[in-house]
């Protein structure tokens, strides 16, 4: 199902943005980030998000990233923004003219962590696929859009009732970019139910 820019609301409006029906193009502002408190102290929650709102359990969210990053930490990508302590985020992060970051956080009762793989900086797109099961998330990337690849699994303590999802932006250094985002829909959920994966048995013969 194609989504409805009108059902998105901005958390923090940038200065600088454009929508047209099936785009919208967020410049991002100077000195913008999220983060809490992890490894580097600091505590940032100023990057603009642009989010819709459901209790639905099972759905997966879909767009494709378009973006002009040249400067150390830009990014833009998918969001679940709750509030200051609890959120999730993936995102391509420029690095320098050899790789960028291409990774997520997580932030659970004001902590952030950061998993990334490197990535070759010439890489200006990428798809991302967000999906729910109930209080549980999945993040997926694509450099196609059909053939997703698996970047986390996670657990959110205060996503298991109504959440905020969608899009954000943000350079937390002295620069300034273009991200644009297109391709948005929401689909059953492509995060298939585990089986089940049955414990050893520590009984059986020759254990």
């Amino acid at each position: 199902m194609k989504l409805e820019l009108d059902n998105f609301t901005w958390t923090r409006e940038p200065k600088e943005w454009l929508m047209t029906e099936d785009m919208i193009e967020i410049t991002s502002a100077p000195h913008t980030d999220l983060w809490q408190r992890t490894y580097y102290h600091f505590r940032n929650d100023n990057a603009p998000v642009y989010q819709m709102e459901t209790d639905e359990k099972y759905f997966s969210f879909i767009v494709k990233t378009e973006f002009d990053s040249k400067h150390r930490f830009d990014q833009c990508g998918i969001v679940m923004y709750l509030d200051s302590d609890n959120w999730l985020k993936a995102s391509i992060e420029y690095e320098n003219e050899r790789f960028q970051h291409l990774g997520s956080v997580v932030t659970n009762h004001g902590y952030s962590d950061w998993a990334t793989v490197e990535i070759d900086a010439s890489v200006q797109s990428m798809w991302y696929r967000f999906s729910r099961r109930e209080d549980d998330y999945c993040i997926e990337c694509s450099e196609d859009g059909i053939h997703f690849k698996q970047m986390r699994i996670c657990h959110m303590w205060e996503g298991k009732d109504k959440i905020r999802f969608g899009i954000y932006a943000c350079s937390p250094e002295d620069s300034s970019f273009k991200a644009r985002f297109t391709k948005m829909s929401l689909v059953e959920c492509q995060w298939r139910a585990h089986q089940g994966q049955k414990p050893d048995d520590l009984d059986a013969p020759g254990k």
